[in-house]
């Protein structure tokens, strides 16, 4: 079921762009972010079209970036919002599994046989209802069911970044995209097997990483 959501560590080793530094190819997806110096001033901006991610404090960058978008039937939303929450271990209330005895079976919410348990999707920062950024699978391709899916090693240092009221700016194109986004470098997580129905039904999805997320510069 990574197919909607969730972890596995991708392929790839660090790069510098910019003042951020993102994945490349050779080892394991790495991404750095730093802390801000006002975070009142920190803003994110979301490109559709590259499905990148950029978190900009003025014109410093402080992290940039691959994400996953909503398909075209389901797009993610264009506009601009605002974090309205953070609620680091939320479950989805539309997709997950039925758990009856000994059987773990995915459904639809509203459609189960028997308890439901939504998907996980860890770090999430919600900015319009239903839709938020969270910790999942990142496809090459618009995947989502309209959410921004952020990688095992980005969701939890996007989550420090932003605060509820910090402003998101989601469009086709960015103008990072040119400066800050020419060398951001995607994860093949994937590609990685399902995790288990048993797992996903579990607190396995919620582990917290150890160690400081932000560097200070």
């Amino acid at each position: 079921m990574k197919r909607i959501i969730l972890l596995a560590l991708s392929a790839i080793a660090p790069i510098f762009i910019t003042g951020c530094v993102t994945g490349g190819l050779g080892g394991a997806y790495h991404v750095v972010a730093y802390a801000p110096h006002n975070p009142d001033a920190v803003r994110v901006y979301v490109s559709k079209s590259k499905q990148q991610v950029y978190v900009m404090e003025g014109d410093r960058c402080l992290m940039a970036a691959a994400c996953n978008v909503g398909l075209p039937d389901k797009p993610t939303p264009s506009g601009h919002f605002n974090i309205e929450e953070k609620i680091p271990d939320k479950r989805s209330g539309s997709y997950g599994f039925s758990v009856s005895g000994g059987m773990v079976t995915a459904c639809d919410a509203g459609q189960c046989t028997g308890s439901y348990v939504g998907y996980p999707m860890p770090f999430w920062c919600g900015f319009e209802p239903g839709y938020g950024f969270h910790q999942g699978y990142v496809w090459p391709v618009p995947r989502t069911h309209g959410c921004i899916r952020l990688d095992k090693q980005v969701a939890p240092r996007f989550y420090e970044l932003v605060h509820e009221g910090t402003p998101v700016d989601i469009a086709e194109t960015q103008p990072l995209d040119s400066t800050v986004g020419q060398n951001v470098q995607r994860p093949s997580d994937y590609r990685d097997p399902d995790p288990a129905p048993s797992y996903m039904i579990s607190d396995g999805p919620f582990q917290k990483p150890s160690g400081n997320l932000l560097i200070q510069q």
